[in-house]
């Protein structure tokens, strides 16, 4: 990965990954983009791996967007056009992508939010499937500072999230939302004094459980405002059918049964 600027280590299916540029608050430059891509596929590419904590190194989740290291933003050369590139064969480009790659691992992530998450970081937060903040941490849609608008898949999660009145307010704004209200409005699921170890308990808690139900809860929760209701019956109908009776269902009846820890079989890709 790119000069270890995320890393990734792995235990018991948890895979705990990690923005490490403690000394730029994990601000993201082009090297960081680069590391969160191959982060991505490599954990989408894993197996093994049943549940994600996505946290910082350091003092601070993500302090969003090195704009230091895009001053091309002001016209002066491509770093920027090279964010707004669609990536060949994908629906986002370059910086979507480092979002959407988290958010479609068929795995659960879990962000773990301590000192800030602004803008840019933000944006990678709400790609997770839950959010743990501390009670001190701050979030913003910091974009309006700058003159622009949330386009790391932001806007589309931010609104799910808060109701779109919210969701423009906070836009608009670019206000400071610390963890209480960040808990209350939705855009973080609970709180903690510790994010990260409380991540980690709870990654381990759904790496315990079947990964294809584990999973398949996901597709269905994901696909669900998509689809009428009509549809979204229909593919309930098809995950649980394939589900009942295969291995790591009847293991999960029996290791109930017997008292004990089941083992289960890691899904094909």
């Amino acid at each position: 990965m790119s000069e270890d600027r995320v890393t990734i280590s792995i235990d018991g299916g948890v895979a705990d990954v990690r923005l490490n540029r403690p000394d730029k608050m994990n601000a993201l430059d082009s090297a960081q983009f680069a590391a969160l891509h191959a982060a991505a596929e490599e954990l989408a590419g894993d197996a093994s791996v049943r549940a994600v904590v996505l946290s910082g190194e350091g003092r601070a989740f993500c302090a969003g967007l090195d704009f230091s290291g895009f001053q091309s933003m002001a016209g002066e050369g491509d770093s920027a056009s090279q964010l707004g590139d669609v990536d060949e064969g994908r629906i986002t480009h370059y910086a979507q992508q480092a979002v959407y790659g988290f958010s479609q691992l068929r795995v659960p992530v879990i962000a773990a939010i301590t000192g800030v998450a602004l803008g840019a970081g933000i944006q990678l937060a709400l790609g997770a499937d839950i959010r743990i903040i501390a009670p001190d941490a701050k979030m913003s849609v910091l974009e309006i500072r700058w003159g622009i608008v949330p386009d790391m898949t932001g806007t589309r999660r931010l609104a799910e999230l808060v109701g779109v009145d919210v969701a423009k307010e906070l836009v608009w704004t670019g206000r400071m939302v610390e963890g209480p209200e960040a808990v209350q409005l939705g855009l973080a699921t609970k709180l903690a004094d510790d994010p990260h170890a409380a991540a980690m308990e709870l990654a381990g808690e759904i790496a315990s459980k079947s990964p294809h139900a584990i999973q398949a809860g996901k597709r269905l929760m994901n696909g669900a405002r998509l689809l009428d209701d009509a549809a979204g019956f229909a593919v309930e109908r098809a995950e649980i059918g394939a589900l009942v009776g295969s291995p790591n269902q009847v293991e999960s009846i029996t290791a109930y049964f017997e008292q004990r820890a089941p083992e289960y079989t890691d899904p094909e890709l």
